[in-house]
């Protein structure tokens, strides 16, 4: 199967084009934001999704497209709203009228903004940021097509050796701080995050590739209270100190979710534990390969605010 992974350079991408490329041709079409270069053994272009003839001549020389390319996070997309929309967005409308294969769309469970209960597709959507909102407009694009769209967690872990690791996701900087600076500060914690190994997202879309599946799913692996998460990495960690600091806000992304309908309909489960990503942020930074773990880079909101958009 031909395969384009567009913004396979990034997080996500790095582990998707590892699985996928083991059984399939994988193109990575990416404008390297976040990298310098692309360093991977597969076919790669460079290219900017908002460049239409470029991405467009191209298309139809693929059996299946996985969309990866977004500004991902509330803070990150905050900083310019209209650019986050023509990225986000309108890119995806481009997509839905120039491809007519297979469509794999990652969206985000902020769209449903926080409520009570436990969120399925079903759920009433209430997007309280503008990449939740940038994304959900996406989707009503690609109702248009017969469009696998997986609404992702919060996501955890290492996606491989080469791509860039994020900072700026719960887990990770909680694991980072714990043993850096020997203290997690945790604000509020009754916050539920519904947590996905960026892995899991690569076993998913493997698991769904070569199907006839199409429509909205939840992607998860289990719901977590903020301060579960701490003590989790606390076990691992046992000299650490929590400090907790009541919430002066409503935290926009407070909500859990279920997975039921990908289990039911596709026989999909996400299974990769927590403990599994602590257990790659602790071995990572004890091996001292990030130098100055507040570089802009491993943040994509302080990247953006630092260096924009090339």
């Amino acid at each position: 199967m031909k395969i384009l992974v567009v913004g396979g350079a990034g997080y996500v991408g790095g582990g998707i084009v590892d699985t996928l490329s083991k059984k399939n041709e994988i193109t990575v079409y990416d404008s390297l934001i976040y990298e310098s270069a692309y360093r991977k053994d597969v076919n790669f272009i460079y290219g900017d999704i908002r460049d239409y003839k470029k991405i467009n001549s191209i298309l139809n020389n693929f059996d299946a497209v996985v969309w990866l390319a977004a500004l991902v996070g509330d803070g990150a997309c905050s900083i310019n709203p209209t650019l986050t929309h023509e990225i986000n967005s309108e890119t995806v409308k481009n997509l839905v009228k120039n491809f007519n294969g297979k469509i794999i769309f990652l969206s985000t469970c902020s769209v449903y903004g926080a409520q009570e209960g436990v969120l399925d597709e079903n759920s009433e959507v209430n997007p309280l940021s503008e990449y939740a909102s940038s994304k959900l407009i996406a989707e009503k694009y690609l109702e248009e097509s017969d469009a696998i769209i997986f609404r992702l967690g919060t996501l955890f872990g290492i996606s491989d050796q080469f791509s860039r690791i994020r900072l700026d996701l719960v887990v990770n900087i909680l694991t980072t701080k714990a043993l850096v600076d020997k203290k997690m500060s945790v604000f509020g914690g009754d916050q539920w995050r519904p947590l996905l190994h960026v892995k899991d997202v690569a076993n998913a879309i493997e698991h769904n590739i070569s199907s006839n599946t199409k429509g909205i799913f939840n992607l998860h692996y289990k719901n977590f209270k903020i301060i579960e998460i701490a003590e989790k990495i606390k076990e691992k960690i046992p000299d650490v100190s929590i400090e907790t600091t009541p919430l002066p806000f409503q935290d926009a992304r407070n909500y859990q979710v279920s997975s039921d309908k990908l289990k039911l309909e596709t026989g999909f489960e996400a299974s990769i534990e927590l403990t599994q990503g602590i257990e790659e942020m602790y071995n990572l930074i004890s091996s001292n390969r990030i130098k100055d773990i507040n570089n802009p880079r491993y943040s994509n909101q302080n990247f953006l605010q630092t260096f924009g958009v090339k």
